[in-house]
C-alpha cells in the first residue's frame, strides 16, 4: 500500500524528471528568453579589436547565449565598418557587431539586441552609453554594474535617443 508521503515523494520525482526533460529537449532560445535573437538566420559578425581582450570575452558572451552562428572578425584599429554603417563617433566603441542591417556598438546584452530583433524599428542599430559603451558590469567588462545601463537607438541620420534601460 501506497502511504500519503510515498505517494508525494513520487509525484514530486516524477515532476523534477519532466522538468529536467523539458530543459534538455526545448530549444535554448526558449530557455533563455532571447527567442528572436536564437532563431536569426541572417550573417552575424562581430568585428572586433585584436589587442582588445573584452571583445573577445563579449564574443563568448554572444555565442554562449545568443546565437552561435556568429562570425568573429579581428581588425585590429579599423574603423570603416563603423562608418559604413553610421556608428556616431560620440558612441563608438571597440567592437561593432552587425546583425541583418542592423548594428550595435559596445558592450550591449542580449535583452537589448533581442527586443531590437523582435521590434525590427526603423533604426541603423543601437548603442550603449558609457565609457564608449563599456560600463563596468556590462557583458564582457569586468566590475559591478553600479546603474542602468543606457542604450541607444540610432537613426540612419546619425541623431539617437534612448531605446531602453537595462
Amino acid at each position: 500500500m501506497i502511504t500519503k508521503k510515498k505517494y508525494m515523494w513520487i509525484i514530486g520525482i516524477g515532476v523534477l524528471v519532466i522538468v529536467g526533460a523539458l530543459f534538455f529537449v526545448l530549444p535554448n532560445s526558449k530557455v533563455n528568453g532571447y527567442t528572436s535573437l536564437n532563431n536569426f538566420k541572417e550573417d552575424i559578425t562581430i568585428y572586433k579589436s585584436l589587442s582588445c581582450g573584452c571583445c573577445g570575452i563579449y564574443a563568448d558572451y554572444f555565442e554562449n547565449k545568443g546565437n552561435v552562428d556568429v562570425k568573429i572578425v579581428d581588425v585590429g584599429g579599423d574603423t570603416s565598418i563603423k562608418t559604413k554603417y553610421g556608428v556616431p563617433e560620440e558612441l563608438q566603441s571597440c567592437h561593432t557587431t552587425i546583425i541583418g542591417d542592423y548594428f550595435v556598438e559596445g558592450h550591449v546584452p542580449l535583452e537589448a539586441i533581442n527586443k531590437m530583433l523582435e521590434e525590427k524599428p526603423n533604426i541603423a542599430g543601437i548603442a550603449m552609453s558609457g565609457m564608449s559603451g563599456m560600463p563596468a558590469g556590462s557583458p564582457g567588462m569586468p566590475g559591478t554594474k553600479e546603474e542602468a545601463f543606457v542604450i541607444y537607438a540610432v537613426n540612419h541620420d546619425g541623431s539617437y535617443n534612448e531605446f531602453m534601460r537595462i
